[in-house]
């Protein structure tokens, strides 16, 4: 097996469909270089994300804690491709992304990496837009850290890091992509953001207020602490859209 897609997913039931579609397409149109397979993981969900995923005939696992460090690492752990892409359940990928992603993997020059931001609805707003596009220039120019929303790397960097912290409830991708670059730089192995957009929903910003948001992270931002409580972590884990 080449690469495993893992896909987190806690309550997801209204945008897994799109994500698994978007996901055995990329399989199928891959195919003839590369061998795949989906795994999702269900994180104790009480809606029907466990059944949805069933239904479209892909590998299922199942991780009590509701936490999303913990739900990727119950993927890799599952995993059988030497290449792990992990994609968030509300999130379209496009199969030239994940074709790059493998490649930069398969020739050795590196050890994973991310890709940039979208919205998936266009009308949002003016905010939310200008906040994906600081993004996207920090971790192209500064931060050089992948999104949750689709991260990559090798199976072994993902194990020998000892895969995601999961003493935090969000950020953990921040981390993991620091320790990857670790991992990466003493093998003289490279850390790739990817320039192509991944399609993620828009959903936090119609559920909070900018407000909320600003104030939810900035928060986080001067109490790094705060994010190994779940209680502070609340809008990567609410689902009310």
């Amino acid at each position: 097996m080449d690469f495993s897609i893992i896909i987190p997913a806690f309550n997801e039931e209204k945008f897994l469909p799109h994500t698994l579609k978007s996901c055995i397409d990329s399989l199928k149109e891959l195919s003839a270089k590369f061998a795949g397979e989906i795994i999702v993981v269900d994180n104790n969900s009480s809606d029907a994300t466990a059944e949805t995923a069933k239904s479209f005939g892909v590998k299922l696992v199942f991780e009590k804690e509701n936490c999303i460090a913990r739900a990727r690492n119950k993927g890799a752990e599952f995993a059988l491709g030497n290449f792990l892409i992990f994609i968030d359940a509300d999130t379209l990928a496009p199969t030239e992304l994940i074709e790059k992603a493998i490649e930069a993997m398969k020739n050795g020059s590196h050890c994973g990496g991310g890709s940039l931001v979208a919205l998936d609805d266009e009308k949002i707003g003016f905010v939310p837009h200008i906040l994906t596009t600081i993004w996207n220039w920090g971790v192209l120019n500064i931060f050089h850290v992948a999104a949750g929303s689709f991260l990559f790397c090798l199976k072994d960097a993902w194990s020998e890091t000892g895969g995601f912290d999961e003493r935090y409830y969000a950020s953990e991708e921040v981390h993991f992509s620091i320790a990857l670059r670790r991992w990466g730089k003493k093998r003289k192995m490279k850390f790739k953001i990817v320039p192509i957009k991944v399609k993620s929903s828009s959903r936090k910003f119609k559920t909070y207020s900018g407000w909320t948001l600003f104030r939810k992270i900035f928060l986080l931002l001067i109490f790094p602490s705060a994010l190994k409580k779940k209680k502070f972590c609340s809008i990567w884990y609410e689902r009310k859209i």
